[in-house]
């Protein structure tokens, strides 16, 4: 959590090993998971990153883009498994009712702000990574909406998946559904503790 600049989206690209090396960036230090140094090679193993901005494809319906993602990322299950994988998204992510509505865009009507975030962040779940890694995920939600999101979050997390999320100004209801926060401002840690 922080202001504008205060480094919350350079820590998620360092985690995820996404920062590219300039003469502007500098760290030191060794990035571990479980024991094993992160690389831009194995973060996709076990890791997923569900971006600020969501980019998905405006012709296709949540189903489709979590059945594309299946199909891209577990070629070794069979179209069934897929299948069921696909149903339980759409399920614990609450979009039964616009599972077949095109995600849409500025000329294309589709999605509300909130379906859409929930189908990017499913896009990455489908997978079943240990590890989400979230980038502003209520950027420009209304609260209840925003609270919905980071209500699912928290339910995600409650079945042993880690998740890391920046935010930048929430509500008192959508702080307290985090576990632990970190504030950072100019890159600096200035709080780090248990909500």
């Amino acid at each position: 959590m922080g202001p504008s600049g205060s480094g919350k989206t350079s820590l998620l690209n360092i985690i995820a090993c996404r920062l590219n090396v300039s003469r502007k960036a500098y760290f030191t230090g060794k990035l571990k998971c479980n024991g094993v140094q992160l690389s831009k090679d194995n973060f996709g193993k076990f890791g997923a990153y569900v971006q600020q901005d969501d980019i998905l494809i405006e012709t296709m319906t949540p189903r489709e883009l979590f059945r594309f993602a299946a199909q891209m990322k577990l070629s070794h299950l069979s179209p069934e498994s897929i299948e069921r994988k696909v149903d339980n998204m759409i399920t614990r992510l609450k979009l039964s009712s616009c599972k077949d509505t095109m995600v849409g865009g500025v000329l294309l009507k589709g999605l509300s702000g909130g379906e859409r975030k929930r189908t990017s962040i499913g896009y990455e779940l489908i997978t079943s990574p240990s590890l989400l890694l979230l980038d502003e995920p209520t950027s420009g939600l209304d609260s209840h909406t925003a609270a919905q999101i980071c209500q699912s979050m928290k339910d995600e997390a409650a079945r042993g998946m880690t998740i890391l999320a920046t935010i930048h100004q929430p509500s008192a209801e959508v702080f307290q559904k985090f576990d632990r926060v970190i504030i950072l401002a100019s890159g600096h840690t200035i709080y780090n503790a248990s909500t």
